[in-house]
């Protein structure tokens, strides 16, 4: 074997991480269109990274998972996309190349992209799609996007283009996180995803005081029921400043619906609105405390009055998540919401235990109390339980 060809095989890192989680939720209440008190799910997920050289990383990773209650899919295919109504049996999480040079760094291909700062909302965050098929406990979604990134001294630029959207899954009618409010009719679900791009812009500066700004053009990821996706424009920006005692966080958004010929032939005209977070955080010790309050001012009143969209729901809420590390191997955590004028209440505490390096048990409780006419009030007969084994390798 030849030198160079050993040092070729030194040069490729090839390094993979993965778990296997199950787990079931218990509902002691029936919902009015679901009597299922037990929901059971098994997720299998594997990534892999390799380098074949020190300036070149190919990322990707799969799911397969199946569940008890029909929130999964159960015909077999390679999701792609991930536009299924359900969680697809076997999918693409991620499969994306990244460049690394000097300060730029370019990645295209299937990836997960977060922006913003602050915690349980995030105003700016347009690039990750949830699933909301179980609203309170949301996942994020992948996109097919081209992203450059680039980095001198303390300024960022991060520039994302995406040929193809991607929406956040919605709860599925017949299941309880799906609620019709009362005297409302909904037209047929069969919403339709628009096609073209999505793009926009993210500039960073870290110092005394880290901020951003940002800009996005592109699709809303919840839709209007029975009819698409409407036509969004955000521009936003976020900051943090760090204190002795504490860091004081903030994060805002302006949301511009433009006139969509879909939306006008049907009549309806959406709100325009600021979407804003302030927030304190504290590390202290095996504690972290986190509390803020979740706002929104219109700009624009529409005539729109029954939509799904769980981050104008969290909107006009106090949030807080604190968390204690009991030692190495044990942590517990809660997080709430509660809407300013006391009609919605969302309460989830946990504990989590690991056994040796592989095995980890998680336990919790969610609460959820309100009005039926409050966003968080409507799933009051949700609270559920949960206990979930998970193996990593």
């Amino acid at each position: 074997m030849s030198l160079t060809f050993v040092l070729l095989l030194a040069a490729q890192t090839l390094s993979q991480r993965g778990f296997v989680d199950s787990g079931a939720a218990f509902y002691p209440q029936a919902a009015v269109n679901d009597s299922a008190h037990v929901v059971g799910e098994v997720l299998f997920r594997e990534e892999a990274f390799y380098k074949p050289r020190s300036d070149v990383q190919i990322s990707g990773g799969v799911d397969l998972r199946t569940d008890t209650h029909h929130l999964v899919e159960r015909s077999f295919h390679v999701s792609w996309s991930d536009r299924e109504a359900r969680r697809p049996l076997f999918s693409i999480r991620r499969l994306s190349a990244g460049y690394h040079r000097g300060g730029m760094h370019f990645e295209i291909g299937k990836q997960l992209i977060r922006w913003g700062r602050t915690d349980i909302l995030n105003p700016t965050d347009r690039f990750a799609p949830h699933d909301f098929l179980i609203v309170v406990d949301k996942e994020f979604l992948g996109i097919v996007a081209a992203r450059a990134t680039y980095e001198k001294g303390s300024h960022t630029l991060d520039a994302v283009w995406s040929p193809r959207f991607t929406p956040s899954r919605v709860p599925l009618a017949g299941q309880r996180w799906f609620i019709v409010p009362p005297g409302v009719t909904l037209p047929p679900l069969e919403t339709r995803i628009p096609a073209g791009p999505q793009y926009g812009f993210r500039w960073s500066r870290i110092g005394l005081v880290e901020f951003s700004v940002a800009y996005y053009h592109g699709f809303n990821d919840v839709p209007l029921f029975g009819l698409t996706y409407p036509k969004v424009r955000m521009i936003g920006g976020d900051a943090a400043v760090p204190l002795r005692w504490l860091t004081i966080k903030s994060e805002a958004a302006y949301f511009h619906f433009p006139n969509d010929s879909l939306v006008s032939a049907a009549g309806i005209q959406l709100d325009d609105y600021i979407q804003y977070v302030i927030q304190l955080e504290r590390q202290t010790g095996e504690w972290f405390l986190i509390g803020g309050y979740a706002g929104e001012v219109q700009t624009r009143h529409g005539n729109l009055t029954v939509q799904f969209n769980p981050s104008r729901g969290l909107a006009e809420s106090f949030l807080g998540r604190a968390g204690y590390t009991i030692g190495p191997d044990r942590n517990v955590s809660v997080e709430t919401s509660v809407r300013q004028d006391g009609k919605g209440v969302w309460t989830k505490a946990e504990y989590s235990q690991a056994f040796g390096q592989h095995w980890r048990v998680t336990t919790s409780f969610t609460l959820i109390r309100g009005a039926p006419t409050d966003f968080i009030g409507q799933y009051r007969r949700n609270s559920n339980g949960l206990i979930a084994v998970k193996y990593s390798f």
